[in-house]
């Protein structure tokens, strides 16, 4: 019987007449607390989702080609040619980003594989080029720890790409651990693993609804938040921790630092709750962020805000929206042993249910 590698191995020579001589494999991510802090400097609490993205390398010189099997799709450019606005961006971003760090990396052809569901908030953008990254650091013998590998990972997205992110996605691509809530200061980039809730899942609830961050207000809400820091003098938004600060802010510059300030109590609260083992606790707290995402930030939409109440009918101890907004998916804290997924499917026809 022909092993999973032995076929991969074969479609890779199939398709770029050489032999794989790396992979490189990283998980998509569900952010439970700590929505829109990271690029305020704030603080942040995602976790792996057992889907993930695998990407076998070997070298090139002068070329980044690329095959994707989610989308049969075969692509190439040089290496100084700019973003084309294609799935090839995060792959040539990464190749670039290293090459502007110093590293001597001449090029690579990638074989791409994923489970995550794509435009779901899941961070399959992230798990992308993390992916990559591993693959590239075994192909080409770089001494890159995982950190510096998720900061150029990064650098690829935000320089390269031209999504305006933060550094959570990366960081938790490249250290998070299943079962395991990664808590992160992203100024300092100092994190903690913390176990999730004893007795409980994280589920995905994705009702179909599709986003693009670089054109529904991603950046947008970047702008407002340093504006608001500047009309606040402080270096990020980060560095308020009195509320009643905020409110002398212009709309809808008060609402949306009143979200990061909150937000950033919210994380800070949830680290507390998950030492304590309080699930309860810290599903209130989800529940409390997703109203701030909704009303404060605007980034939600009327279908996720349902879906929200509707995963709480269903039995669900806390649920929000995931990602950046403007479309994606639900995360949920459900209790162990109750029907939740059929509850929820009678309530919410269509949604799917990941985890």
């Amino acid at each position: 019987m022909v092993s999973w590698r032995k076929r991969r191995q074969a479609v890779f020579q199939e398709i770029f007449k050489t032999l794989p001589e790396a992979v490189g494999t990283a998980f998509g991510r569900v952010n439970l607390l700590g929505e829109h802090t990271d690029y305020n400097q704030g603080y942040v609490l995602p976790t792996p989702l057992p889907y993930s993205t695998t990407v076998e390398a070997a070298r090139a010189e002068g070329v980044v080609e690329a095959y994707s099997e989610n989308l049969r799709e075969l692509r190439a450019r040089p290496l100084d040619e700019g973003p084309q606005g294609d799935f090839l961006d995060y792959l040539a971003g990464v190749v670039w980003a290293l090459r502007q760090a110093g590293y001597p990396v001449g090029g690579a052809r990638f074989y791409v594989k994923s489970t995550l569901p794509m435009g779901a908030g899941l961070s399959s953008s992230a798990a992308l080029e993390v992916a990559a990254l591993k693959a590239l650091r075994s192909l080409y013998r770089l001494e890159v720890d995982d950190k510096t590998l998720a900061l150029l990972a990064q650098k690829a997205e935000v320089e390269y790409v031209g999504v305006h992110c933060g550094v959570m996605d990366q960081m938790v691509a490249a250290l998070g651990e299943l079962g395991q809530a990664l808590f992160l200061d992203t100024r300092t980039l100092e994190y903690a693993l913390l176990p999730l809730p004893t007795g409980t899942r994280v589920l995905v609830l994705d009702p179909g609804i599709p986003r693009r961050l670089a054109e529904a207000g991603y950046n947008q809400r970047r702008k407002e938040c340093e504006e608001a820091a500047r009309l606040l003098r402080v270096a990020a938004l980060r560095d308020v921790t009195d509320l009643c600060l905020v409110e002398s802010l212009p709309e809808p510059l008060n609402r949306r630092a009143r979200h990061v300030v909150s937000e950033n109590g919210r994380v800070l609260q949830g680290v507390e709750a998950l030492k304590r083992n309080d699930k309860e606790a810290f599903g209130r707290l989800m529940y409390l962020s997703h109203r701030s995402l909704s009303q404060d930030f605007e980034v939600s939409l009327p279908e996720l805000d349902l879906l929200v109440e509707k995963a709480r009918e269903a039995g669900a101890l806390g649920a929000k929206l995931t990602g950046a907004g403007f479309g994606g998916a639900v995360v949920a804290l459900v209790p162990e042993g109750i029907p939740f997924q059929e509850a929820l499917s009678r309530l919410y026809p269509g949604v799917r249910v990941l985890g």
